[in-house]
């Protein structure tokens, strides 16, 4: 296969890109619900870190088992990145806000903003430049969900919203840093060195929280946290890295506006949680908000593999692949 034949079908590239994203979007929606389920008999701290450790042992074994090589110099730094981000930040946090009072649906308005904020960390750490429209449209979109957070907790913040921005801000870093990443090793290999990188944290934690919280595995509980480490840690990552990679990262982040929408029917589906109009009203938004940011134009930086100048010519061809 020769480079050029890579831009003979760019919108057959395109369309496998968004729904490789798609599919990651689909895996993630779930999360929130499953993270309900899993508070049914286990700590937040538990979930938050056992996931990642579970994750770990089967990213372990992927990578043996194809002899995956050692990422290069400055890649550990982005996997320290995409660690703290989707690893640490967003599972521990958004655990915390729902042990905190948050609801499910809420808590899915909140991060709708997440496309937006996504977007902003593919300007700093890809190159990618979102014209003044766009950021027009995402200052609207952060407005609006500080109303809805405001008005919601009665004239003040909660302590759950608090940390539901946090963990936006933390799952953006974590998304823009793993796509670029993607960029230069296959998708999967991302979350994966990720999970390994920190496994001598998550993995001993994990032992000990089991051994010290009293862990209840009902099957609420057992079916929550299988999925938020099966599905929200590792293979929903498979799909929305490599989707990345191949559309770019503010692009793929589009497919986001329905993750939202999504998780509210989850939540009313298999946690009866009722969806009152403000919420509704908060979700359509959030979704009009992130659309137009998504509808201006974006421009990737110069060398759509930036970063990448030290990868062999051969390894280039083949860094969105599966």
């Amino acid at each position: 296969m020769k480079v050029n034949d890579s831009a003979t079908a760019p919108s057959s590239i395109a369309v496998g890109g968004l729904g490789l994203a798609a599919l990651g979007v689909l895996a993630f929606s779930f999360t929130l619900p499953s993270t309900v389920f899993a508070l049914d008999g286990l700590d937040p701290s538990v979930i938050g870190l056992g996931r990642a450790a579970v994750a770990a042992a089967l990213a372990a074994i992927a990578l043996l088992a194809v002899r995956a090589r050692l990422p290069r110099g400055r890649q550990w730094a982005g996997l320290a990145a995409v660690a703290g981000g989707v690893v640490f930040g967003f599972p521990v946090l958004t655990t915390l806000a729902l042990d905190r009072g948050a609801s499910s649906a809420h808590s899915a308005v909140i991060v709708g903003l997440l496309p937006a904020m996504t977007a902003v960390m593919a300007v700093l750490r890809a190159g990618e430049r979102p014209s003044r429209a766009f950021w027009l449209a995402s200052g609207a979109g952060a407005a609006w969900i500080t109303g809805f957070a405001f008005v919601r907790g009665a004239g003040h913040f909660t302590t759950a919203d608090l940390l539901l921005f946090a963990a936006l801000v933390a799952c953006a870093v974590g998304y823009a840093e793993g796509g670029r990443l993607a960029r230069e090793m296959p998708g999967w290999r991302v979350i994966s060195w990720a999970l390994v990188l920190v496994a001598p944290i998550t993995v001993p934690l994990t032992f000990w929280l089991l051994a010290t919280t009293g862990p209840q595995w009902t099957g609420r509980a057992v079916a929550g946290f299988a999925y938020v480490s099966l599905g929200s840690m590792y293979l929903g990552f498979f799909a929305w890295y490599a989707g990345m990679a191949k559309v770019g990262i503010a692009q793929a982040s589009q497919v986001q506006l329905t993750q939202p929408i999504l998780t509210l029917l989850w939540s009313g589906l298999f946690l009866d949680e009722l969806i009152d109009t403000t919420t509704g009203l908060a979700a359509l938004g959030v979704l009009v908000c992130v659309a137009l940011t998504q509808r201006t134009r974006v421009r990737r930086a110069p060398d759509s593999l930036a970063g990448c100048d030290t990868i062999p010519h051969d390894e280039r061809v083949s860094v969105t692949r599966l």
